[in-house]
């Protein structure tokens, strides 16, 4: 294969399914971030889950708001329980790996937190457990997914579902909307 047409093919790709989000999920993504920023300004957490590069977004996104993400401000509430090597290791051993997310959320928890899973199918079991175990608890929950949702799009308060079958362009897409949310966050709150 023509290595120009990777790149040209990819380019494409992206920008089609960019251009979907963009006109698909423009308003659900306000809401979103304006119940995120809302839940921050109760002093509530947001807890971030999801497996391999959705583990990363999820790290990702919790950093640029207990750090920052476009001014110095304060630390805003945010954690990703996917960094505790040692909770995660315990969990699996002792429970099961579907486990790893939902114990954290039963041991930290509080009504009026937010539970953000990320996950590209929408069926990471340990996601899935995670949305239901905030449910029981009556926290917020909310799902970055793809390729159809899966599953977890049926148990979350709001679900934000990438257009597209293909990996790479749905985790794209989760970064920016990660982005816009943190944006969005700074916003409501007076912080930007």
């Amino acid at each position: 294969m023509n290595l120009k047409k990777i790149i040209d093919e990819n380019f494409n790709e992206h920008l089609k399914v960019i251009e979907s989000v963009h006109q698909s999920l423009s308003e659900l993504i306000i809401t979103v971030g304006q119940l995120l920023a809302q839940s921050l300004a109760r002093g509530s957490i947001l807890f971030w889950c999801g497996n391999g590069g959705s583990a990363a977004d999820s790290q990702h996104m919790a950093a640029e708001l207990i750090g920052r993400f476009k001014n110095n401000r304060r630390p805003l509430r945010s954690i990703a329980l996917t960094t505790d090597t040692s909770i995660l290791t315990c969990i699996a051993n002792d429970y099961s790996y579907e486990d790893v997310f939902a114990r954290q959320i039963e041991g930290l928890g509080h009504v009026g937190d937010v539970v953000i899973g990320i996950s590209t199918s929408g069926n990471s079991e340990n996601v899935v457990r995670a949305f239901k175990a905030a449910k029981r608890m009556g926290l917020m929950t909310v799902a970055l997914l793809g390729k159809g949702g899966g599953v977890a799009q049926n148990l979350v308060d709001y679900s934000l579902v990438i257009p597209s079958n293909i990996t790479a362009r749905i985790q794209e897409s989760h970064i920016l909307i990660g982005h816009m949310l943190c944006e969005i966050i700074e916003q409501e709150l007076g912080l930007a």
